[in-house]
């Protein structure tokens, strides 16, 4: 397989057609075989061939469990004390959490970028600063909806919809229960209402969008692009129908059962 470069890769985002519309990414580097200057390369990709980008940029490091706390919470209070001594302080210079792969922190460090203060559910951008300002504390998820608003697409490199953070504001949109989590900054802990559950059985959803979405070849792997207002349609539809679509089938799965348990 031949070395992907700035001109391949920008070439393969193009055929998607997103040239002029913002983005939200989640990608896996690494599934795109070798890339010349590695994620930088597939950044600057993206911002040739769209209009804008946004990430989520989590922290979950700063996560703390109280001993107790409102009820059927998705949680098990004052069961994880380890992890409390282990949690760290909110800043803004944080490292987007390993999980989220190396493409949200090659976007935060870039010298165009701004990022959301969100002590748990941060958002970094570069040209959404309108889609990072309607961000707040009550309504973490709330620059995927601004995004739509631009008629943004969700962008999926070398990942399925396991990882679409969009789907989670679909399920808000739909009434689905939220939670309520807690972070630490330097000034307190915070109550983080507004987290979302558990995505593990969002792969449900890739046939109800196929007819919606793109897809290109790039490197070893697929990327694929969908519009975000028509993901927040999907869901509605599907959970008006099905209140427990979507939802992992994990016995051991505290947000998954707890929604079900709401129902």
């Amino acid at each position: 397989m031949t070395d992907l470069n700035l001109t391949r890769l920008r070439a393969r985002f193009l055929e998607l057609g997103l040239s002029g519309q913002p983005v939200i990414v989640h990608m896996s580097v690494k599934s795109l075989g070798h890339v010349l200057g590695g994620a930088e390369t597939v950044l600057a990709a993206l911002l040739e061939s769209t209009a804008a980008i946004l990430v989520p940029t989590f922290t979950y490091k700063t996560m703390i469990t109280p001993g107790l706390g409102p009820p059927c919470n998705g949680i098990r209070y004052g069961g994880d004390l380890d992890h409390n001594c282990m949690a760290e302080f909110f800043h803004k210079d944080m490292p987007a959490d390993p999980m989220m792969g190396m493409f949200p922190e090659t976007v935060r460090l870039h010298p165009s970028a701004r990022r959301t203060a969100h002590p748990i559910l941060s958002f970094a951008g570069i040209n959404v600063d309108a889609a990072l300002d309607a961000q707040t504390l009550f309504n973490p998820l709330a620059p995927i909806g601004a995004l739509a608003e631009q008629d943004g697409w969700a962008l999926l490199v070398g990942v399925d919809h396991t990882v679409n953070t969009s789907i989670h504001y679909g399920e808000r949109l739909a009434g689905r229960r939220q939670f309520t989590r807690w972070a630490l900054t330097h000034k307190r802990a915070v109550e983080c209402p507004g987290f979302p559950g558990d995505s593990s059985g969002f792969g449900a959803i890739a046939d109800a969008l196929a007819q919606d979405t793109r897809s290109v070849g790039v490197g070893t792997t697929l990327a694929q692009a969908v519009p975000l207002k028509r993901v927040f349609e999907v869901v509605r539809e599907r959970l008006k129908k099905n209140p427990l679509d979507l939802l992992c089938p994990r016995s051991d799965c505290e947000r998954c059962n707890a929604i079900r348990q709401s129902i």
